[in-house]
């Protein structure tokens, strides 16, 4: 597959560069190249990176981190079976538990929660950091979802982490898989509160918790041009964006505080 001009494969990760070590320097340089074109494309383009994955798994299949590559790489195009294979001979490779949290989602994948739910229980989630944790924690609620046992997906993700104010990387997809289980429950005021909470730390946009918060406010989004003046836009001075993109962003930003949530947790319990 094509390499454009601009990758020298010098962008990747030095400990992905010293992995590729192990090859010849011009092999390595392929494999790297291939490797920055699926961290480049994975997002917008699943299909390409995969295809560029697995260009380097033919290349360098005894490293490591081409075959957690080539497990992203099928995850994003759901090709569970392949990403679970892969990331298990990545960790045989390596002994790292990190992606312990992906295979468990992959077991989702195939239509196995109740594996899903076996790997959260097991010795390998306390040796994950807290990030790990908390990725661990959604798949869990979310196998709980598949097997329609909403409570107890609640109930799961009803942590120190979820009652928290800091903002981490993990936070607003936290609150928002909270908000969409106390949705799924019918307990849709106190999953707007959480929806809320969630678009106050979703500062990157990870999730779509603004729109779902404008959804159940009724929000709805119109052009406030008509075409004739859409016409016109497009010549000349370049025009504000519209007033309802910025009502999106100004939503209801009502917080939960701690010992709300500590109740919340208490009630679910009982």
């Amino acid at each position: 597959m094509p390499i454009p001009e601009d990758v020298t494969g010098e962008e990747i990760d030095k400990d992905v560069r010293q992995e590729l070590q192990s090859l010849p320097k011009t092999l390595a340089d392929d494999v790297a190249k291939n490797l920055v074109m699926v961290a480049r494309l994975i997002d917008e383009d699943p299909e390409g990176a995969y295809g560029y994955s697995r260009v380097a798994l033919r290349l360098a299949s005894r490293v490591a981190a081409v075959r957690e590559a080539a497990g992203f790489a099928a995850y994003a195009n759901q090709k569970y079976s392949e990403a679970l294979a892969e990331f298990r001979a990545a960790r045989r490779m390596t002994g790292n538990v990190d992606l312990w949290p992906v295979m468990a989602d992959c077991e989702r994948g195939l239509g196995r929660p109740e594996k899903a739910l076996d790997m959260a229980g097991a010795p390998e989630v306390h040796k994950l950091d807290k990030a790990g944790q908390v990725e661990m924690r959604l798949v869990a609620a979310g196998a709980r979802r598949d097997m329609d046992q909403l409570d107890a997906a609640i109930v799961t993700l009803q942590s120190p982490e979820l009652a928290s104010n800091s903002v981490q990387p993990w936070t607003a997809r936290l609150r928002y898989a909270y908000a969409d289980a106390l949705l799924a429950a019918g307990r849709a005021d106190e999953a707007r509160e959480w929806f809320a909470k969630a678009v106050e730390a979703d500062k990157d946009g990870s999730t779509d918790a603004s729109d779902r918060l404008a959804e159940m406010d009724g929000v709805e989004f119109v052009d406030v041009l008509d075409d004739s003046e859409a016409d016109q836009a497009g010549d000349g001075e370049p025009q504000i964006p519209s007033a309802a993109a910025d009502d999106a962003d100004d939503t209801d930003d009502e917080t939960v505080d701690e010992d709300k949530v500590d109740e919340a947790v208490k009630d679910d319990k009982d």
